[in-house]
């Protein structure tokens, strides 16, 4: 017995659920041809296994042809989805696990040119800023037959065994009716509040006319859209008050916000730098108006404020979602007392971003999250104990000590500089990306734990990793920026790295040439801004910062305009002279034009790293492969034997940044899928 709050069972309904932390809705982007399959089921079967009470599948999954997924959702008007989440299911329940899917119809968020290219259909013709999409109107067989394709769907669920679902209503069809700003319908489903709910509630009678009173229902709403015009906090706790007062739901699962832009979803769902759990006193609010089962998930990423949640009374199910991305076994880990060894959900937000660019979600700093059936969530512990040798503690370098010492291997790191982190400690110097550290702080504490040897200040040449007789080196060094890009003037410019980590002191009239479109050139600017320059970024794409997806960009662009930054695309830093004390920068671009000169008194470029890899080549000839990767038994989760010089004495590696540049989860994901086989 416990008195923790998280640990208290509860009674939905019928459903016993073990403890108070559940994991909500949310589409991964695993799904193959539209079905859960392997990697899905393996994804959620983790979590399960590791002790949380629910898990929600498919965030979006579709209803309706009609409704053609914007990217990788399960499509739920197929039968064939029956057997594909009934393995699913049962392996979740297997475990003590409830499972419950999202079903929606995306009404205009998504678009005409996907699937089968049937028009997009909403309550009103405006369209959505994000998919841009002109909706046709929706008539009355469109609204009977979308009805028909919801308690399809559910049928199916609940043939596959699920213990329930929820209804998606924020920035899709259902919500696109209740609101004034998208419902433009006359009659029955347009004008007054009741009339805006009448298609939300025929829809629910009709799932449970066709699923019955033991099939669990409930509805994820926004309860207040913040937009002038749109529902506002009173039309939602009315809202909140129907749905319970209908008979028809079972639980409420509250938002805030709207989802139309790339700002509105990020506020909806909070990135890195914006404040955790923004809108679980709104959802108390709700609980406390409607006395009613309430959930709800936005950035309630660390157990003391999850546990806040539910010992104030403010839900009765709280969602942890990304941070069971980060670390999947959460409850475990409460259960064993081992709060403080959670791998911490940093915010990075890089699961979510990846989905809207068509990728599969990805946590920033688990690299075996979606890949449960390649990468172990722990390692397996190595038949022989070996001696390894690490050069470098950033990320790459602390996540193969990591691994290694959880292999039982005796481990060794060298770093250059007096405290762990790499490029992630000037990452971290903007205070709104200083949870970046809780990744460095989160390994080495591991590793600290696990027995890691570290020699800080230690500036290791090939002759200091010999004399430490190792079995395998691995080298990661990481990189240093790169600013040799222009025809002349390259001895003028200082790098992004320079200005983050003080070596350079911001200039008053400042240009910006970011040709790698990552986050060191927005923190740049935000750090020089911030003293009151005029910057520009320039760059030569189309858009800015490529390399920084939607929702993180969201802060960043907030600040910056804030400062009155100016981004300007398509243009090419060409070359930098001296003019007089000034500098005049000469601007040109790949599609042939000359844009005007800039007059200012310092350049920045952003142009990535280059490998600091000298001691690697210094350590090859020594090594038994000679540095080769043999990438057929990387990828098949194989140990490394290719062996090009029998007289060598150890192993040689490089990761990260070492390799080339790239970003912070390929450098997890290097020394995870290499070490877990050494």
């Amino acid at each position: 017995m416990t008195s923790d709050p998280l640990l208290q069972p509860y009674q939905l309904k019928h459903l016993t659920l073990k403890n108070r932390l559940m994991i909500t809705s949310h589409e991964p982007a695993y799904p193959e041809d539209g079905m859960p399959k392997e990697r899905y089921r393996a994804y959620h079967a983790e979590r399960a296994r590791a002790g949380v009470a629910m898990t929600m599948t498919a965030g979006s999954a579709s209803v309706a042809r009609d409704s053609p997924p914007v990217f990788n959702n399960i499509l739920a008007w197929k039968d064939e989805v029956v057997g594909w989440m009934k393995q699913l299911t049962d392996e979740c329940h297997d475990h003590g696990c409830a499972v419950m899917i999202q079903l929606t119809h995306l009404g205009r968020r998504t678009r005409w040119d996907k699937a089968d290219w049937l028009p997009v259909v909403s309550a009103g013709h405006e369209r959505e800023p994000s998919h841009k999409a002109f909706p046709k109107l929706a008539e009355d067989w469109d609204i009977a037959r979308i009805i028909e394709d919801y308690a399809s769907a559910a049928e199916r669920m609940k043939a596959a065994g699920l213990d329930g679902i929820e209804i998606q209503a924020y920035g899709h069809l259902m919500d696109q009716f209740w609101s004034p700003l998208t419902n433009d319908l006359d009659g029955p489903y347009g004008g007054s509040l009741d009339n805006r709910l009448r298609f939300t509630f025929e829809t629910l009678k009709a799932i449970r006319d066709r699923c019955g009173e033991d099939f669990l229902l409930g509805v994820r709403y926004t309860g207040d859209e913040d937009l002038p015009g749109g529902l506002s906090r009173d039309d939602g706790l009315e809202i909140s008050r129907r749905l319970k007062d209908s008979g028809l739901v079972d639980f409420l699962n509250v938002v805030k916000g709207h989802i139309d832009t790339d700002a509105g979803l990020t506020d909806v769902i909070p990135v890195q730098g914006m404040r955790s759990a923004p809108h679980l006193d709104f959802a108390g609010e709700v609980r406390a108006a409607t006395q009613f089962p309430t959930f709800h998930a936005a950035k309630i990423q660390d157990v003391a404020t999850a546990r806040h949640a539910i010992a104030s009374g403010k839900l009765d199910m709280v969602g942890m979602t990304r941070a069971h991305m980060a670390d999947p076994h959460i409850v475990a880990k409460i259960m064993r007392g081992e709060e403080d060894r959670i791998r911490p959900c940093v915010g990075a937000n890089y699961c979510l971003d990846r989905i809207y660019q068509g990728g599969m979600a990805l946590c920033l700093h688990n690299a075996a999250t979606g890949r449960e059936l390649e990468q172990p969530h722990v390692a397996v512990p190595a038949e022989t104990a070996r001696r390894v040798v690490i050069l470098g503690a950033g990320p790459a370098g602390l996540e193969a000590a990591r691994v290694a010492a959880e292999r039982g291997h005796e481990v060794i790191v060298h770093e250059a500089a007096n405290d762990p982190g790499g490029q992630v400690r000037l990452t971290a110097q903007t205070p709104r990306r200083h949870e970046m550290m809780q990744l460095i702080q989160w390994r080495f504490a591991e590793c600290e734990r696990m027995g890691v040897t570290f020699r800080f200040n230690s500036f290791a040449d090939a002759g200091t990793v010999r004399e430490e007789n190792p079995d395998v080196v691995i080298v990661a060094t990481g990189g240093l920026p790169h600013t040799e890009v222009l025809s002349a003037g390259d001895d003028l410019v200082v790098s992004a790295w320079d200005i983050l980590s003080g070596d350079a002191q911001p200039g008053s009239n400042v240009l910006i040439y970011d040709d790698a479109g990552d986050y060191a050139a927005l923190q740049a600017a935000e750090k020089i801004a911030a003293t009151g320059a005029r910057v520009e970024i320039m760059t030569r794409d189309r858009g800015f910062a490529s390399e920084v997806m939607a929702m993180s960009l969201t802060p960043a662009v907030r600040e910056l305009q804030a400062r009155d930054v100016t981004f300007s695309v398509l243009w090419r830093l060409d070359a930098v002279r001296r003019d007089g004390n000034a500098l005049c920068a000469s601007v040109g671009s790949d599609y042939g034009g000359k844009g005007p000169d800039r007059h200012v008194d310092q350049v920045v470029v952003n142009h990535g790293t280059r490998p600091l890899d000298d001691v690697y080549f210094e350590l090859r000839p020594g090594s038994t492969n000679l540095g080769e990767v043999d990438y057929e038994a990387l990828v098949a989760g194989n140990p490394q034997n290719i062996t090009r010089n029998p007289e060598g004495r150890y192993q040689l590696f490089r990761i990260g940044d070492a390799v080339a540049a790239r970003n912070t989860h390929a450098a997890i994901y290097d020394a995870l899928r290499l070490v877990k086989s050494i």
